[in-house]
């Protein structure tokens, strides 16, 4: 048996119990993994209200890091004691113990802690595929990023000036404004008495932005074409705001952009795929130039907590969840 964070019925935080649940012995290619820190993504909030249905009861989460106690038959490549993390696949993190499928976990390297691990594996693969698959970011690009002081949105700023791009991002506060310029994002914009689009037509000269990495939705999507140069992509990856509404494809026939719904499922979609993607992460996190700032921390039976904070946007970076 183990504790875990379950809902019974969609809803607010209030629906999240923390209850006894059984844990069965991992069968062929599984491993069962004592979990040591827990990562906290928007698709929880999804999850939680039903946005994305999930069977009930339910354990939510997608994304965890901790040590391998027992495998099933089969499981190549890795060993009980090994330090892993996981992100996307059935949800289930919001426990102390989970077994699951082994080809998901990723041998974690030294100098890569469990809580940063946690914090950073579906951000940070998110943030991977849109810079480097979705659009190859180069130097000299100008890019927009909402949310910039966001857990996605702060690696994204890093990781693009890294690259050798110019950020554009927008935030909600002064506050946030601060914490992404600290974190690579030359240009930050308050949405609260700020219009991006005027703002980044301001910015480059009316040409525009070559791509859009948007995680907000319904309250951007319309400026967010109207801000992409001709050919530009607007990469729509999350929807915080809520769901874009039906859109008619001549919006982007104005300057022939291109509209893209990508996931880390299909990006990642197999073991090859997924253990290079980690591995450009780990790599661009332990050179320095990219800094995971879990800034928010709680206990895995307080989530209900984490998940009023988040929804208030109470929060910067990434938050972790500790069993």
């Amino acid at each position: 048996m183990t504790m875990a964070i379950r809902i019974h019925e969609t809803g607010g935080p209030e629906k999240l119990t923390w209850e006894q649940v059984e844990v069965p012995a991992p069968g062929p290619g599984q491993a069962l993994v004592r979990q040591t820190a827990v990562g906290f993504n928007f698709i929880d909030i999804y999850h939680r209200i039903g946005l994305y249905a999930l069977p009930m009861p339910a354990t939510l989460g997608t994304e965890g890091s901790g040590v391998i106690e027992a495998l099933g038959k089969g499981v190549k490549g890795l060993r009980v004691g090994d330090r892993v993390a996981y992100a996307g696949g059935p949800p289930g993190a919001y426990a102390q113990s989970r077994v699951m499928a082994a080809d998901l976990l990723v041998p974690l390297p030294k100098g890569i802690d469990d809580r940063t691990a946690a914090a950073m594996m579906l951000k940070g693969m998110t943030a991977e595929y849109l810079l480097r698959r979705t659009y190859k970011v180069k130097k000299g690009d100008t890019i927009l990023v909402h949310a910039a002081a966001g857990g996605v949105g702060l690696i994204l700023c890093q990781w693009a000036k890294h690259l050798g791009a110019t950020v554009i991002g927008t935030v909600s506060t002064d506050a946030k404004a601060a914490e992404a310029k600290k974190h690579g994002c030359k240009y930050p914009i308050v949405t609260a008495r700020e219009d991006f689009q005027a703002r980044v037509m301001e910015i480059t000269k009316g040409k525009g932005v070559p791509v859009v990495y948007d995680g907000v939705g319904k309250d951007t999507f319309d400026k967010s074409v109207a801000s992409l140069a001709p050919l530009g992509i607007m990469a729509l990856f999350g929807q915080s705001s809520g769901a874009v509404p039906p859109v008619s494809p001549a919006i982007l026939a104005k300057a022939c952009t291109y509209l893209t719904r990508p996931s880390l499922g299909v990006y990642n979609g197999n073991r090859e795929a997924l253990l290079k993607s980690a591995g450009a992460l780990f790599s661009v996190v332990k050179s320095g130039a990219v800094k995971i700032r879990v800034n928010h921390t709680y206990p895995l039976a307080e989530t209900a907590r984490a998940h009023e904070d988040v929804a208030a946007r109470k929060t910067t970076g990434s938050v972790v969840l500790v069993p």
